[in-house]
């Protein structure tokens, strides 16, 4: 990992495409803005974590519970 120290109001390009600004830092807190083109998505880590739990959930392979139902399905159909 890369660790800089920024001050209020200076920045860090990425790849010549994204900047990162320091905008404030108010105690513990600090207030970054981030420049980037439109089909780069920035997300905040917890939600990062959340959007890929999701997607690793919809991907799962489908509960026994289906198979049952479908079962359930092919009869129903039959009659």
């Amino acid at each position: 990992m890369l660790v800089l120290s920024r001050k209020k109001g200076e920045s860090i390009v990425i790849q010549d495409q994204i900047e990162v600004t320091i905008l404030a830092v108010e105690g513990e807190t600090v207030r970054v803005g981030i420049s980037a083109p439109g089909d780069i998505d920035i997300f905040r880590k917890e939600i990062y974590l959340s959007i890929k739990e999701s997607n690793l959930e919809s991907a799962a392979p489908a509960p026994e519970g289906l198979g049952v139902l479908m079962k359930h399905m092919k009869e129903i159909k039959k009659n």
